[in-house]
Order: structure tokens, then sequence, then C-alpha cells
């Protein structure tokens, strides 16, 4: 593969996450000299070795240890990059934390990322990854589409005490801290604001979003509230849309990101259709579920710009279920 050295270098943390990883492989493959960070091992026990054999990574990978909880480990990772990927973030939807500490732990890392990204005179544009959670439970939005200008009202969410809620909140406020304080710093800082993301991953272990997206396929009832009118993308859309809005030069504020939305009906139709192998739970089972409705979403704002999608459902069930076979998961 011929190396475009006028990509130049970038920075994602988080590379060992589901997305995080994917997007180092579309980089690696674009051409890009890449750096990420993961979580400090000291001790050297964690695997990286799907990073590290990635191809291109040999020569165009390096990797830095790196703590969310210590931001000042960030800035060797991005000195001398021209662009930030900024996907690391928590995930505690056991809510092992008060909401407090986890957003203060949150907010400290993301200050402390940014003020690095500034402090380098060499970054010209931050990539923040937020989640559709952030702006998806709206009290503003009425019946219209949720849109870039709707943001999940965080005393609501708090008022339902609901599974994940103080990951929904944290994910909101964390996202209003980034844009505040780029601004304060003078950073270009264009939010990614994805729903539901599956498909294949090259992590070792099942992610969260891919096994609730397979929730049926698992007989998972806990999760038929998440799939029942809900959207889905693939991960290298995602990632691929992170790319695209570094690299688009008017590219400003928030995007939702989101390829196709349906309702667990069709997706048991779709599921039975292609794999018919996998016994599909009588619709009695999920009558009086309310779900936790993420489908009337505008994605015109990131289309706009020229984006397109290029995976759907059946590609992203494809994706993971073959991933999930060859890794004994399924």
């Amino acid at each position: 593969m011929v190396v475009d050295n006028k990509k130049g270098r970038v920075c994602v943390t988080g590379g060992t996450g589901f997305l995080g990883s994917w997007t180092i492989k579309r980089l690696l493959e674009d051409g890009y000299y890449v750096n990420t960070t993961t979580r400090i091992d000291p001790e050297r026990k964690r695997d990286i070795s799907f990073l590290t054999n990635l191809p291109g990574a040999s020569e165009r990978l390096q990797i830095f240890n790196a703590d969310l909880d210590k931001p000042e480990t960030f800035a060797v990772a991005i000195e001398g990059c021209t662009g930030v990927f900024h996907m690391a973030h928590p995930l505690d939807f056991a809510e092992k934390e008060e909401e407090d500490v986890k957003i203060k732990r949150v907010t400290t890392g993301l200050q402390g990322i940014l003020q690095a990204c500034a402090d380098s005179k060499t970054v010209r544009r931050v990539v923040y990854t937020s989640s559709i959670s952030a702006a998806a439970f709206s009290t503003t939005a009425g019946s219209g589409l949720i849109d870039e200008n709707c943001w999940t009202d965080v005393d609501f969410i708090r008022s339902l005490k609901t599974f994940g809620g103080q990951y929904i909140v944290t994910k909101t406020l964390a996202e209003k801290a980034a844009i505040d304080y780029a601004e304060k710093l003078g950073l270009d800082l264009v939010s990614v604001i994805p729903t539901w993301t599956t498909g294949p991953f090259i992590c070792p272990h099942m992610p969260d979003s891919v096994y609730v997206s397979m929730a049926l396929i698992f007989g998972d009832k806990a999760h038929y509230q998440h799939v029942k009118d809900t959207s889905l993308i693939h991960v290298d859309d995602v990632a691929r849309a992170h790319i695209h809005l570094f690299e688009y030069p008017e590219a400003k504020g928030r995007y939702i990101c989101s390829a196709v939305e349906f309702t667990i009906e069709e997706l048991c139709d779709l599921i039975s259709a292609r794999y018919p192998e996998y016994q599909m739970p009588n619709p009695e089972s999920w009558k009086d579920i309310i779900p936790v409705k993420f489908s009337g979403l505008s994605t015109k704002k990131l289309e706009e710009t020229g984006f397109k999608y290029k995976n759907g459902l059946a590609e992203m069930f494809d994706g993971a279920i073959k991933c999930c076979k060859e890794k004994g998961l399924l």
C-alpha cells in the first residue's frame, strides 16, 4: 500500500475501545500516522496485539500509556499531532461510582486533554465522540425530529432513576463542557453524536453496544427496551464520519450520526430471514415493554457535508455475528 505522507499524524484517545480501535484501523488504511492512548498498565498484562498487528501499525502506530485521572499523561501522545479524536470515556453502566465523582473525572480529564491540544500549537481540530444520549432525551423537541440543537434534559433523566441514567447525564454534561472549554481555548472542536453502534470488532471482548443490538439473539429480555424502537449505525460508518469531519474544512458544531431506524418487529424479521438458526422470541415477550426510544433522528447536517453511509442492518448483523463466532462468543 502506498502511504500518503501528507496525511500527517493524529491522536486517538481510548484506542483499545470498540470505536477507538476500529478508527485506528481506518486511519492506518487511509495513510495516517497514529498515536493512541491506552490506560496505564504497569504490569503489561493487557494484550494489545489486536492494535499492533493491524496493517501499517508497525510503521505508523505509536501507543502511549495515559489515564483520564491524570490528564497531564496525554500531552506526550498529543504533541506534534494535527488532529485529536477524543474517544476515551469511562463506561460504568453498573454505576459503581457516584455521579458527581464520575462527572468530575470525565470533565477534568477532558479539560487536561483539550489544554494539551491548545499547548501543542499543532492540533488544528479536535473531533469529540459524544453519544445520542446527549441529545435524544430533550424536552424541547416536542413531536419533531431530534437534531443537533437538542440537548438531553439531565434533571429529567435524574428524576427517572433509570438504568444507565448516570451515563446519559455524564455524556451530556461532558459534551457541553468540551464545547465550552474548547471555545475558551480557541480550539476548533467538532462533536460526533452516534446512536447505538454495532458491527464487527477487533477488540477481544464483545462491546456493550454490540451485545445490546443482539439482545434478540441472546434472548436477553432486559435489553428488548433498547431495540424496540431505535436506530443503529455500523462501526465503520461511525469511524468514517469522524475522519470525514476532521478532514472537511467547513465542519462546525455537533453532528448526529445514525444510519437505520427500525422497530423490534423489523429486526426480528431480518434476523429470522438471514439467520434462521437463531430462534426469535415470541412477540408477546416485548408487548408491554416501554422502549428507550432512539428514533426520529435527523442526520441531514452530516449528510449535507457529503458524507454517505455505506452499511445497512444486514451488514451490521453479518459483521457482528461473524466476529462473535470467530471469537467464540456465540
